[in-house]
């Protein structure tokens, strides 16, 4: 089942989005924005508060509060309603397109009579568009650009959406008494970053309550088919779930075959076979006698292959073969090693969170340290100033007693300026237990221009860790155009470590990028980017994108104790 904060936390994105359209004051969009952010990040079950629990959620006032009521009881409200007769739908969806906000949709709209993407394309096409105030031949090409990068992504969702679709379903199957085992397989066990369906295995005896629970959960929307062993379902989400039982003493090959890649399997299917053996998801046989061999755990499977375990997020017939016979495969990072958070924000500026509530939940990640790190002052509409700065390090200094497991640390998200210049100058940026310097505007600089902006800000003796280095949003937002190899080249040069950001739409350095930067000794920060309470969930993600990228706690500076981090920090010889 879905949370309801979700579902609320979408109608209210859906208000924002409308009003963004229609309204000439972009501070009302703003203001659903952030209470919808700060819905969807709430930690306690929306459906289970009173009016006064609503309305004590952070951004949510009177007004909004009502709003949300609506949405629990009914799942709209009026005033949604009414914009949603107003913008077609098709308009709104031109709204997603990177760059090509309200204002231009509702001008095509009103010029051109488009009102929808396959109008919009044919226009882009034909040249129409340059032809209006504020266009040009590159709105057009960004057009045609990022239509087709959503429909090559049609049917994918990010890895939390699958994650908690996954997870719901085996909390409800692990519950029923004749289930001895359930658990993820397919990409979403491998921690790829989009998905485009979920894969599950229960072993068992007797599939057939099993089927009737996982067809019979309240968030299936559409049956696909049901067999004695396997059925396949669409959520409400608009996910397709696959289940198969299978017999508890073949479940170490089942896992292997339905976890993927197949292109690994293809490779371990080939050993088998030259050593006289057949692999399949029944388990590991001799091609003659047909006699079992392995089957039970992965493990031995592995074993009498002649290789070690390899972790599911290695998977991908990337070398992990060739590693494993040469006893090279990495000890990956694990979300147990991880030590602290180094890039988070609180209510200073756009988080939906106060410091202290926070801190709060940091503490329950059992964290040696812990990072706060609210926006400099270039990021404009975050109205950061040097004053409240300060006084955030003087309350963050006198919190610390309430923390004595955990230390405080006080930095800062700077802004990486088109020059590579930051907000603050070395007098006031010494003052900062660590900096995040992230590039937040002018995304489309030339490569020659961006990697050099991208270095300068490098090579500041101040900048710590690059936050979400390549500013891409998965399914929302291209890269920027980097010289990838001189990037890291600097980052090992300078001491700059690279952020691999754990928020599920960036999930940024990519694991490619970080296995590359690896190679140049590129150090890495694995952060969740925390806007609100539940965020701080998000870093077992950033974690499967390490260790896709195959790195070690070694790599990662927020797996260290804090005096090995102090002495990085220092960034210097």
């Amino acid at each position: 089942m879905t949370r309801s904060n979700d579902d609320v936390a979408h109608v209210l994105t859906e208000f924002a989005d409308l009003l963004a359209i229609v309204a000439n004051d972009p501070f009302k969009p703003r203001a659903y924005e952030k209470a919808a952010r700060a819905v969807g990040g709430f930690p306690d079950e929306l459906r289970d508060l009173d009016d006064a629990g609503i309305r004590a959620i952070p951004n949510v006032g009177k007004s909004i509060a009502e709003k949300v009521r609506s949405v629990l009881d009914t799942g709209t409200f009026p005033e949604l309603e009414e914009l949603r007769g107003q913008v077609p739908s098709g308009v709104r969806a031109m709204t997603a397109i990177p760059g090509f906000g309200p204002k231009k949709a509702m001008v095509v709209y009103r010029e051109l009579g488009i009102d929808g993407l396959e109008e919009l394309v044919a226009a882009a096409r034909d040249g129409r568009l340059r032809g209006l105030k504020g266009f040009s031949a590159k709105t057009e090409e960004n057009v045609l650009q990022a239509v087709q990068r959503a429909q090559r992504d049609t049917g994918r969702v990010t890895i939390d959406i699958a994650m908690g679709v996954a997870e719901a379903l085996l909390e409800r199957l692990r519950a029923i008494p004749d289930v001895r085992r359930a658990d993820l397989a397919g990409s979403l066990r491998r921690m790829a970053e989009t998905v485009g369906d979920v894969d599950l295995l229960v072993a068992s005896g007797s599939p057939a309550p099993i089927m009737d629970a996982f067809t019979g959960y309240e968030d299936v929307e559409q049956i696909l088919a049901r067999g004695e062993t396997k059925s396949s379902v669409v959520t409400r989400s608009g996910l397709q779930v696959d289940l198969r039982v299978i017999p508890n003493e073949a479940w170490g090959a089942a896992m292997i075959y339905f976890t993927g890649s197949k292109a690994h399997n293809v490779r371990i299917r080939e050993m088998a076979v030259r050593k006289g053996l057949k692999l399949n998801e029944y388990g590991l046989f001799e091609v003659e006698t047909d006699a079992l061999i392995a089957a039970e755990t992965e493990r031995d499977v592995y074993e009498r292959l002649g290789l070690p375990f390899i972790e599911p997020t290695l998977r991908e017939d990337r070398g992990e073969i060739e590693a494993a016979l040469a006893g090279e495969l990495p000890r990956v990072v694990t979300l147990e090693q991880m030590r602290g958070d180094l890039h988070t924000h609180t209510d200073l500026t756009d988080g939906v969170a106060t410091l202290e509530q926070m801190l709060a939940a940091a503490t329950g990640k059992r964290y040696a340290y812990y990072a706060v790190t609210d926006h400099a002052p270039n990021l404009a509409m975050q109205r950061m100033t040097n004053q409240k700065m300060v006084a955030q390090r003087a309350k963050l200094r006198t919190l610390q007693d309430r923390y004595p497991r955990m230390t405080l640390l006080h930095g800062t998200e700077l802004n990486i300026d088109p020059d590579g210049g930051v907000d603050w100058p070395a007098s006031f940026l010494k003052g900062f237990d660590l900096t995040v310097a992230s590039i937040h505007s002018h995304f489309t600089q030339s490569r020659q221009a961006m990697t050099r902006r991208m270095i300068r800000a490098m090579e500041n003796p101040h900048v710590n860790v690059i936050g979400h280095p390549t500013t891409r949003k998965i399914g929302r937002r291209d890269p920027v155009d980097l010289d990838l190899d001189a990037v890291f080249e600097a980052a090992a040069r300078t001491g700059t470590a690279l952020e691999i950001d754990a928020y599920p739409d960036r999930l940024d350095l990519p694991d490619e990028h970080v296995r590359r930067a690896r190679r140049y000794g590129v150090r890495f920060s694995i952060d969740t980017d925390a806007h609100a309470v539940g965020h701080l969930d998000a870093m077992r993600y950033g974690i499967g994108v390490a260790q896709r990228g195959w790195l070690t706690k070694d790599d990662v500076i927020d797996a260290w104790p804090l005096t090995k981090l102090r002495r990085f920090l220092r960034k210097g010889p």
